[in-house]
C-alpha cells in the first residue's frame, strides 16, 4: 500500500512540475515589451523593396498570430499552447519555413539523449566507485589525494571544462576535431566509430564536471556508513573487506546518491546544452542557439518545452526505479 502511495505521489509531482514549467514558459514571453509579430513585419518591410499595403500587413499579422498561437483570449492561447506541447506540434520554423519545428527537434533530441545519458551514467558510476573506495579506506594517502582532486574539480562549471579540452586536444594537440563533423548516411560500424570519436570531447567535459560531486558525496556517505554498528559486527564476524565495502557500505551509501542524481538532472541537462553549443554538437543545445540567433520563436518554444518535459520525465524514471535500490519502500 505504501508503495502505491509512493508511486501516486511521484506521478502527481511529475504532473505538477510539468504544469508549472510549461505555464512559466507560456507567461514569460508575454511579459516582454517586444512583440515578435511587429518585429517580423518591421524586418520584412525593411528587406522588401516594395512598400507593403495596409491589407498585406493585416494579412501577415493574422497569419503570424496563428503561427505563434497568439489568437484569441489569454486562456484560449494557453489551451492552444498546452495542446501544442502535448501533441508535439509547435508549428513551422520561421527561419526554415515551412519545415515543422517538430522535425528539427526529432532530429536533434536523440543526439542530446545519447550524449547526456552516456556521460551521466559514466560520471555517476565512476565517481561513486572512486568515492566509495576513498571513503572506505579513508586513512590511506591516496584517499586524501582523491578528495583533494574532487574538491578542486567540483566547483568548475561545464563550459570551463569544455573550453580547456578544446584548447588542449583540438588546438595545442589536435587529437580530436574542434567541431562535430559526421557525414550523413546509413548507420554502420564505421559511422558509429566516427560518432564516438567526434563525441569524445563533449562527453569528457560532462563526465569531468560530474565526477567531483559524486566523488565527494559518496566518500562522505561511505565513511559514515563504515562506522555503523552492522558494519562493525560484520567485521568482527570475519567478513572480508571487499564484501563489507560492496554488500554493506555501498548498498546503504548509494541511496542518497540516487536521490541527488534525480535532483541534479536539471543542472546536468543545462550543462549538456551549453557544452553542445561550444562543440557545435547537433543536439537540442545547438538548436536552441540557432533559434535565439534567428529569432525563431516557434523553434525556441519547442526546444525549451521539450527540455522541460525531458528533464521532468527523466526525474520521474529515477524516482520510479528508486524502490529497486531501497527495499524499505517496497516492504514498509
Amino acid at each position: 500500500m505504501n508503495l502505491l502511495k509512493y508511486l501516486v505521489s511521484r506521478f502527481a509531482t511529475y504532473l505538477a512540475v510539468l504544469f508549472i514549467g510549461i505555464t512559466i514558459l507560456f507567461i514569460l514571453p508575454r511579459l516582454m515589451p517586444s512583440d515578435p509579430i511587429e518585429q517580423y513585419i518591421g524586418s520584412l518591410a525593411q528587406e522588401s523593396s516594395v512598400a507593403l499595403t495596409a491589407e498585406q500587413v493585416a494579412d501577415i499579422r493574422k497569419v503570424l498570430a496563428e503561427m505563434y498561437g497568439l489568437e484569441g483570449s489569454m486562456f484560449e492561447q494557453y489551451v492552444g499552447f498546452l495542446r501544442r506541447v502535448f501533441t508535439f506540434d509547435f508549428g513551422p520554423s520561421l527561419s526554415a519555413f515551412p519545415k515543422p519545428v517538430s522535425e528539427f527537434i526529432a532530429a536533434a533530441l536523440p543526439w542530446t539523449a545519447g550524449l547526456l545519458a552516456t556521460a551521466t551514467v559514466f560520471a555517476w558510476i565512476i565517481g561513486n566507485l572512486i568515492g566509495l573506495t576513498a571513503g572506505y579506506f579513508h586513512h590511506s594517502r591516496w584517499a586524501a589525494v582523491i578528495e583533494t582532486v574532487g574538491v578542486l574539480i567540483y566547483p568548475v562549471p561545464y563550459y570551463v571544462f569544455a573550453i580547456v579540452l578544446i584548447i588542449l586536444f583540438a588546438f595545442l594537440m589536435p587529437v580530436f576535431p574542434l567541431t562535430f563533423t559526421v557525414m550523413p548516411g546509413p548507420l554502420s560500424l564505421e559511422k558509429v566509430k566516427d560518432i564516438a570519436y567526434n563525441s569524445a570531447l563533449p562527453a569528457a567535459a560532462l563526465v569531468l564536471a560530474g565526477l567531483g560531486y559524486n566523488i565527494l558525496g559518496m566518500k562522505s556517505l561511505s565513511y559514515s556508513a563504515k562506522e555503523e554498528d552492522y558494519v562493525t559486527y560484520a567485521r568482527l564476524k570475519g567478513v572480508r573487506d571487499r564484501e563489507i565495502m560492496y554488500r554493506y557500505v555501498f548498498r546503504n551509501a548509494i541511496l542518497p546518491q540516487v536521490t541527488s542524481l534525480a535532483l541534479s538532472l536539471g543542472t546536468i541537462f543545462s550543462g549538456a546544452l551549453i557544452t553542445e553549443m561550444l562543440f557545435s554538437y547537433p543536439g537540442v543545445g545547438l538548436l536552441m542557439r540557432r533559434a535565439v540567433g534567428d529569432g525563431d520563436y516557434n523553434l525556441l518554444y519547442g526546444t525549451v518545452s521539450v527540455t522541460i518535459v525531458a528533464v521532468a520525465t527523466a526525474t520521474l524514471v529515477i524516482d520510479l526505479i528508486y524502490p529497486l535500490f531501497d527495499p524499505r519502500i517496497r516492504h514498509r
